[in-house]
């Protein structure tokens, strides 16, 4: 069989997670300051799961924008330095208190954010009185103030409803949740949102050599770099994630990770997929209904791609009577870190985050000329690490080799050499993908 195109293996991706997108499941987060410090990302860049209508206006009531002097815009009426207007000093108004009603001829000192009191209809900044400061604090009134200028009502009032208005549509349905959108919700009193229930992630790393960051290393044994990699990737895709590393090339453990895993929409596997003696991913799930090909790219080239049965079904994949929602999807790829972290980024990043409506789903891809000549398999899409120069050309860092993980975190682009292409002369213009978010 030839091997297949990118494009022709992400949109099989695309077409097996598709299902996903279909009635997502909601789930309700609650607003208050409590939850948000015991888990934070639970909150982050979340999606809005049906509109919010506002219960309240903001702001709830007039207030002052200014830390000044309400006051009646008409006691202020023919106002100059030679002829000023002076009014009796009446008692403070804080943020929080709630007032009293202003005779004619007083005016109220006020802080900003306090209410309005009734009787007033402007604002005076504290700057532009006569004395610029307020009378001492804890003195119901104080010996007079005056304004050497007129002032219009309305001057540095906070209308009611200004922001938003009872009733008004706060926030539609698909919309990320930022802190300026969490904020907003949580400042009309909103107690409950309903969001998308994230895409969960079952992330299953193989290799009977691989062991935990930490653990003493004998003969042979490598630390697992690719479950923290993917693990952080598909968390910044929007998806919720659940690590279980398998360390036995014996194909019944990795079944067993997937059934103790029920509650699971996607399993992602990481090596296992090649033509080796022993690959456990390819030996598990391709007799369930995983296919295994090769995909002309480098790195990256062994790919897999298929629905299993999910956990408790009893339908194998091969009887084709398995309803949709019976089977599970599983996208495997290559087990080399950067394989497999170029793999995620080409086919399932973009996926992900257009099922979970994170913003830019797709990587821009922009033009940049190659500070140095290169040579590339012509038969194969190669994916070149590089960082982009001040002066806007392209230094490739590291080689090929799908072990370089060092360069890959050095570098800020992933650099395109297609399909047909063996070499590229120096200053040639190429593709690449901004890779340092």
């Amino acid at each position: 069989m030839s091997a297949r195109t990118i494009d022709q293996h992400r949109d099989a991706v695309a077409t097996l997670l598709a299902p996903l997108s279909q009635d997502r499941a909601t789930e309700i987060l609650g607003l208050s300051s409590d939850r948000l410090t015991v888990d934070p990302a639970r909150y982050r860049a979340r999606i809005l799961a049906t509109a919010v209508d506002s219960p309240v206006s903001l702001p709830p009531f007039d207030n002052s924008q200014m830390d000044g002097y309400a006051l009646r815009a008409a006691d202020l009426t023919g106002a100059t330095a030679a002829t000023p207007a002076n009014l009796a000093v009446a008692g403070r108004i804080a943020a929080g208190d709630p007032g009293t009603a202003l005779q004619p001829g007083t005016a109220a000192p006020i802080m900003t954010g306090a209410p309005i009191p009734a009787g007033a209809d402007a604002v005076v900044p504290i700057e532009q009185a006569d004395p610029p400061r307020f009378p001492p604090t804890g003195l119901a009134s104080g010996p007079g103030v005056s304004f050497t200028s007129p002032v219009t009502a309305g001057t540095f009032v906070r209308p009611t409803g200004s922001d938003v208005r009872a009733g008004d549509r706060l926030l539609a349905a698909g919309t990320r949740l930022g802190p300026a959108q969490l904020g907003l919700l949580a400042g009309t009193g909103v107690t409950e949102i309903p969001v998308l229930r994230r895409i969960r992630v079952l992330l299953i790393a193989t290799g009977h050599e691989i062991r935990e960051p930490g653990q003493p290393l004998a003969a042979g044994q490598i630390y697992d770099s690719n479950s923290v990699l993917l693990g952080q990737a598909l968390q910044d895709a929007g998806c919720t994630v659940t690590a279980r590393p398998c360390r036995s090339d014996d194909t019944a453990d990795l079944l067993a990770l997937i059934d103790n895993a029920p509650e699971t929409d996607l399993v992602v596997t990481v090596g296992g997929v090649s033509a080796g003696a022993r690959e456990v991913v390819r030996d598990a799930l391709g007799p369930l209904g995983v296919t295994f090909q090769h995909v002309a790219m480098q790195p990256g080239g062994p790919q897999g791609l298929g629905a299993i049965p999910r956990p408790g079904t009893a339908a194998t994949a091969s009887e084709g009577e398995a309803p949709v929602a019976a089977l599970l999807p599983v996208v495997s790829f290559p087990g080399n870190p950067v394989s497999a972290l170029i793999s995620f980024e080409v086919f399932l990043r973009p996926v992900l985050r257009r099922l979970a409506g994170l913003p830019e789903p797709d990587r821009a891809l922009r033009r940049a000329p190659l500070a140095a000549s290169v040579e590339s398999p012509a038969g194969k899409h190669q994916l070149r690490r590089g960082i982009l120069r001040p002066d806007g050309a392209l230094d490739l860092v590291g080689g090929a080799s799908s072990h370089l993980l060092h360069a890959y975190a050095a570098a800020t682009a992933l650099v395109h050499l297609p399909v047909g292409v063996a070499r590229v002369a120096a200053g040639t213009l190429v593709d690449y993908w901004s890779i340092d978010d």
